[in-house]
């Protein structure tokens, strides 16, 4: 058995930091949202916020958007020339995208600066392309409203995930080599 433990090292590493993050990042997540609840921003303020941007982002782009928070439903109305075209919700904020893309990066930490910076980037730029996929996918879906459904399943999650991929791929092929990673 310890020859096993010994031999899997590197795999029993990457799984526990993985796991190990993810859920301590998504307990501290859920109890943001948990506080937030009985605060003044609807439905809490990391999605209202993304809700004021992506609203000034779709006026940037020549539209007349608004957002305005939903009295029935935890999260705000998103319309384009007063149609409205959907609900930005907890789930758009890129938050949980963010968390994912943290623990993948933790569990092949190697240099803290290094990846401290490589997070905050990261990070960053999830949340920002965020931002655009969910002005184009509002003015898309203003535009092409029949093809909503395809749109917001397949092809704006494909964006947003196959960047996240592209980060990770990355972040491992900027790691040092050595016998356990050739």
């Amino acid at each position: 058995m310890k020859e096993l433990f010994r031999k899997y090292t590197a795999v029993l590493r990457f799984i526990s930091l993985f796991l190990g993050t993810y859920f301590l990042l998504s307990l501290l997540y859920g109890g943001f949202l948990q506080l937030s609840k009985s605060g003044v921003y609807h439905p809490d303020y990391i999605t209202h916020l993304v809700a004021e941007q992506s609203e000034t982002l779709i006026n940037e782009m020549g539209y007349t958007s608004k957002v305005l928070a939903d009295p029935d439903y935890p999260g705000m109305q998103l319309f384009i020339n007063d149609v409205m075209v959907g609900q930005i919700i907890e789930g758009c904020n890129s938050i949980s995208v963010i968390i994912l893309f943290i623990a993948f990066v933790i569990s092949f930490a190697q240099n803290w600066k290094k990846t401290l910076l490589f997070l905050l980037g990261g990070a960053v730029l999830i949340y920002a392309v965020n931002l655009i996929r969910i002005a184009i996918l509002a003015i898309a879906l203003y535009q092409f409203p029949r093809y909503q459904e395809i749109l917001h399943t397949v092809v704006f999650p494909g964006i947003i995930y196959s960047m996240v991929f592209l980060l990770w791929v990355l972040w491992v092929r900027s790691l040092p080599k050595n016998e356990g990673n050739e």
